[in-house]
Parts: C-alpha cells; structure tokens; sequence
C-alpha cells in the first residue's frame, strides 16, 4: 500500500500536531487561553507573510473571504479546545475532541452531495474508537462542565475547518489564503481578551517561547493541509488527523510518560483505521475478462 506524497505530508503534519501538546500544557500555566492563541496565530501569520510577501500583491476579495472563513474555524476550534483545557484533564478532552472524527464523512456528504466510499466510514469508526481508548476510561465519566461544553462545541469548527480547505483548495492562491486565515485566527483571538475579561499575562520566557515555536509549527500545519487537501478528500484527511493522539502519546512517551497497554490499542485502530480507508472493493462483474474468457 502506497500513500501519495499528499496524504505522507498529512501524516507528517499530524505528528507535529501530536508532539504540541507539551507547549501547550506549559504555556497554559503562564497565559491566559485567548492570548496565547492570539499570539500564536498572529506569529504563524507573520511567518507566512514573510514566506509569500510576493502574492499579496494580487490578493482578491475571494481571497479575503476564503481566508477569513477559515481562520474562523481555526479561532473558534483551537480557542474553545483552549479554554476547556482549563478545567478538565487531557484525557477527557481527547475523548470529546475525537467526536469530530465521525463528523467529517457526514459534513463531507452533505456539502458535497457525495457520498464518501463505505471504508472511510469504516475508517473513521475504527479511529474514533481508537481515540476512545487512547483517552482511557476517565474519558467515560463525563460531567457537563463549562470546559466539557466548550471542547464539545469545538468539534463542530474543527470538522468545519476541513471541509471548508477542501471546498476552497484549487480555487484560491495557496499562499494568500494562508496569510489571511492565520492572522485572522490571531487577530480575533486577542480581541475575545477583552469580551472575557482576560488581561495580558505577567512577561514569562515560556508562553513566548511556546507561542514562537507553535506559531511556526502552525504555519507549516495550515500551509500544508491547504495543499494537500486540494487531491485529500476531507474524510481520508480526517482519518489522517485522528492519528494526532498517537503522536502524542509517542511524544509523551519520549519525554517519560508511560502509555497504558489500552492506550497502545487505541494507538493500533487508528492506524488500522487510516489502512482501511485505503481498501477499494472492485466488484466482479467489473472486472476486465481474462484473455481465455474472451475466447470463450
């Protein structure tokens, strides 16, 4: 089995997803969530501007539009999944968060009128429970907490977010629609700071640091998902992204975590899971006659 460069781009991408949740947890201890996401966005942005100055020239309004949406979702689903982060454990915000995985075929089918083949669907349901399991059974005893809704509300930009590349991907300039989509994720994060109630964080090395380091981690994320998801249909990509868990597990893991024996179940579905959305069935009256059948 073959993966094109596209969706081995993908898989790349998802293990530097993965192996941000460690900037992520420390950062929190220093900064408030919508600061630290406004900042971390408005440097990816700054990261792009410097790497596509030149196509800003020509920037259209479609451009624009297509940008902002997306960099919507990206404020609306990173930011909520931030401030859930607050008050409830990794774990459970795995499990919430990976809601999003069966989501995507389903979104993708009604934007697209098209049904996805049945093994993505098969794919997405082996990976969400892979993500169950690698969430541990803590994930299980949910309350309805502020951070519980706020992640769960989180599901619904991230998937958005992936179908809205995919609609927009071969329509617009690559490198335009990255700079918009990021600054404007980072600008409309820092203006929620005041909506909230939230000040600026005392100076500290390490949300400066991290903000810097996941800023320039999400450029390369955006950049290469707007990409690859111009030939990646939004249910194969999303199997793909289900694999950012396990990443992090294998960060974890380095950094002197133990997995338990369930979380490294959980770690092989959502492998299986991207294998069986690979699978193409052909049915048999298809299939091209030997060249003794077709002497018969």
């Amino acid at each position: 089995m073959r993966f094109r460069p596209q969706e081995a781009a993908l898989i790349a991408i998802t293990a530097v997803w993965g192996s941000t949740f460690l900037l992520v947890h420390w950062a929190m201890q220093h900064s408030g969530p919508w600061f630290f996401v406004g900042l971390r966005f408005l440097v990816a942005g700054l990261i792009s501007v410097v790497i596509f100055h030149r196509v800003l020239r020509g920037i259209r309004w479609r451009d624009i539009g297509a940008g902002v949406a997306i960099g919507v979702m990206i404020y609306l689903g990173y930011g909520l999944q931030t401030v859930g982060l607050q008050t409830i454990d990794s774990s459970t915000s795995a499990f919430i968060t990976a809601m999003y995985v069966p989501l995507v075929p389903l979104a993708q089918w009604a934007v697209f009128r098209k049904r996805p083949p049945a093994m993505a669907f098969v794919g997405a349901a082996l990976a969400f429970v892979g993500l169950v399991l690698i969430a541990g059974p803590d994930a299980f005893s949910l309350t309805l907490g502020a951070g519980e809704i706020a992640t769960m509300i989180s599901t619904l930009p991230i998937a958005a977010e992936i179908i809205l590349i995919s609609v927009f991907a071969g329509r617009i300039d690559l490198g335009r629609i990255t700079i918009v989509q990021l600054l404007a994720a980072g600008v409309l994060g820092l203006l929620t700071m005041p909506v909230v109630g939230e000040g600026f964080p005392a100076f500290s090395w390490v949300w400066v640091v991290c903000a810097v380091g996941l800023g320039a981690a999400s450029c390369l994320i955006q950049l290469t998902m707007n990409w690859a998801q111009k030939s990646v249909s939004p249910t194969r990509a999303t199997i793909i992204y289900a694999g950012e868990p396990v990443w992090a597990g294998v960060i974890g893991r380095i950094a002197g975590e133990r997995l338990p024996a369930l979380a490294l179940v959980g770690g092989g579905l959502v492998v299986l899971g991207i294998l069986a959305s690979e699978l193409k069935f052909v049915r048999r009256r298809d299939r091209a006659p030997s060249p003794e059948e077709s002497r018969e």
